[in-house]
């Protein structure tokens, strides 16, 4: 019989060392929140009174939203004639590769939207389901030539002029451009200059 209580109270001690353990770590969790909270109302103080004490910035003019407005503009204009230099791999010169319209398309733009949002069960093929479980998935969709362009490129598409017959035609250029809508004659020597390097000049139009 006092062996029989030995055990039970064995067992009752186990179990209580178990019980304090969980409450133990249930409190400890409970603290570790609280703290995280505690960091989260702090910070949202000192965000509300950083804003309390300097607010938003006072702007009047948009000036940076008007010149993207201009730019946009300029851009879509059919008849803009501009002059393209690749950058000299060996020098860092600029050499006049020739006119051109525009500034230029870049080879991983897309036509189209370069995802699409599919139901997988219509898409997988399944017929007569009973119900719709509302499963997608963002898959790639191809440009309507059936290509998937790439996500990010160098190379750039540019429609240069032909000196012999005075058409546009694309020239795919992988090397890096510049595109300006006047010459370029000075301008390599001043960025040269600060960095106290010998004045290096774009080749000279003709």
């Amino acid at each position: 019989m006092k062996t029989k209580r030995i055990f039970i109270g064995l067992i009752l001690s186990v179990f209580l060392m178990a019980f304090t353990m969980g409450m133990n770590s249930c409190t400890d969790g409970s603290k570790e929140g609280s703290a995280d909270q505690v960091q989260a109302n702090a910070s949202k103080k000192l965000q509300s009174e950083a804003q309390r004490q300097v607010g938003m910035p006072n702007i009047t003019n948009f000036q940076q939203r008007k010149l993207m407005k201009m730019i946009q503009e300029l851009c879509d204009q059919s008849d803009l004639i501009t002059y393209t230099y690749v950058k000299s791999e060996y020098t860092g010169r600029l050499i006049f590769l020739g006119q051109s319209v525009g500034y230029g398309v870049p080879f991983s733009a897309q036509f189209t939207n370069p995802e699409r949002i599919v139901d997988t069960e219509i898409e997988g093929g399944v017929r007569n389901k009973v119900g719709d479980t509302g499963e997608v998935q963002v898959l790639p969709q191809a440009d309507p030539n059936g290509l998937f362009m790439p996500t990010s490129s160098s190379a750039t598409w540019i429609m240069l002029v032909n000196p012999e017959d005075g058409k546009f035609y694309p020239v795919y250029i992988e090397t890096e451009i510049t595109v300006s809508p006047f010459k370029l004659i000075y301008g390599v020597e001043v960025i040269k200059k600060l960095e106290n390097q010998e004045p290096t000049w774009a080749h000279p139009i003709k």
